[in-house]
């Protein structure tokens, strides 16, 4: 597949990304150290296998952290964005209350991550 994306067919039902989303990926700014935007294959596959292992939940990921499984989705039961540790047993898998009500409040975390990281 040559869509970097999850096209509409992806992803559920009313789902569509946000504009600074879209924006923010446009621009290729895809590396925060220690966090990546998921993208192409990467992205699909993530997304396939948090259906598989998430069947509860309503999940459109968007960046992985590269020293963990930790995975950043979109949350559509509680329409916020949520970190997911991956590959938790089901029940496990949440970050405590560590959610962000959108994008950009993600995005500052991220930097801050990116500051912080060694």
């Amino acid at each position: 597949m040559s869509e970097t994306l999850l096209t509409a067919e992806e992803v559920p039902a009313g789902f569509e990304y946000p504009s600074d989303f879209i924006r923010f990926v446009s621009m290729e700014i895809i590396y925060l150290e220690p966090w990546f935007v998921l993208t192409n294959e990467r992205l699909r596959e993530r997304h396939q296998g948090l259906k598989k292992r998430y069947p509860n939940r309503s999940l459109v990921p968007f960046a992985k952290r590269e020293d963990n499984d930790d995975v950043v989705c979109w949350d559509l039961s509680t329409g916020k964005i949520s970190i997911v540790h991956d590959f938790a047993d089901p029940g496990w898998e949440s970050r405590g209350d560590r959610g962000f009500p959108d994008f950009a409040a993600w995005l500052h975390s991220a930097i801050d991550d990116m500051l912080e990281f060694r």
